[in-house]
């Protein structure tokens, strides 16, 4: 194997990129094991041109082939590294859950008809498994977080078509999706209730939101209902109105007409709970500060 091919294969393996991770599979699925970009495009819900984007990618990191077939470009997987690719992009994925995500695909493309394609539910289902198995492995409710995970990627997606928000969305986004954006979003949620759609998301998420913040947050009557960590993905980011960074970097891709803010917090994780309650108060003000902001 060339040195091109493995650090290919190991780059997409370092960013996770869910679009790539997508297009590879729907390619590894399809009976004639290619796909077009039409095609791709059509099952993703994405613009021929991000398609065309992520593919040239693929193809610069030797995992995808380009035949172009009269006006149609199509794309395999490298032969050299087909079974690489395969372990790649079904990693985590058991026999056992099998009949889970059956039903998850299911019930999805029934929630979901005449609105997406039931191929695009099915990409999403197995990406968003695949997804969260990056994060903790056999986690016992992967499943079931699987598929709130995919509910709320692909109401993100079909947010993010919307040429205009009746109502705003805030997204925030920390490393670990388990302290800082899990406050900000519980208390968002306890202030503004529906007139503020919110969501939460980690450059490298955790397994499990950490104890002393669902402690800190019961201290002031907050609940943290069914949230757990989830990993930062380009429709999140799509559909946002603000994004609230902390402590993320650059992880969040830019897009034009989003109000973008950087909170200088603190990590609670591994602070004494007296700490975390301040974070928390801190945290308190700044997301008050944004409501009033976003409903003047």
């Amino acid at each position: 194997m060339s040195v091109a091919n493995v650090t290919g294969l190991q780059s997409l393996k370092r960013i996770s990129d869910p679009t790539r991770a997508a297009l590879l599979r729907i390619i590894l699925d399809s009976e004639e094991g290619r796909g077009s970009v039409t095609r791709m495009a059509e099952a993703l819900g994405l613009t021929q041109p991000t398609v065309s984007h992520h593919l040239r990618m693929l193809k610069n990191e030797g995992l995808v082939e380009r035949e172009q077939i009269g006006r149609t470009a199509w794309y395999s997987i490298t032969p050299s590294q087909l079974d690489r690719v395969a372990d790649l992009v079904r990693d985590g994925e058991t026999r056992d859950d099998t009949p889970a995500l059956e039903r998850i695909v299911a019930d999805l493309t029934a929630r979901y008809r005449g609105v997406l394609a039931p191929e695009t539910v099915n990409s999403y289902v197995h990406d968003s498994y695949r997804m969260l198995g990056e994060r903790d492995g056999s986690h016992p409710t992967r499943a079931s977080q699987t598929s709130s995970f995919t509910i709320d990627r692909l109401d993100a997606l079909l947010r993010a078509d919307e040429t205009i928000h009746t109502v705003p969305e805030v997204l925030f986004v920390c490393v670990q999706n388990a302290g800082r954006s899990q406050l900000a979003s519980a208390i968002l949620r306890q202030l503004a209730g529906d007139r503020v759609i919110v969501r939460t998301a980690g450059s490298e998420p955790a397994e499990a939101v950490r104890s002393t913040i669902v402690t800190v947050l019961d201290e002031i009557g907050t609940p943290l209902g069914g949230e757990f960590p989830k990993p930062l993905t380009d429709e999140a980011v799509r559909a946002a109105d603000y994004v609230i960074t902390m402590g993320c970097g650059d992880a969040c891709p830019i897009y034009p007409g989003r109000e973008y803010l950087d909170w200088d917090i603190p990590d609670p994780v591994g602070q004494p709970i007296a700490r975390v309650r301040e974070i928390r108060n801190d945290i308190e003000g700044r997301v008050r500060d944004l409501l009033e902001r976003i409903e003047k």
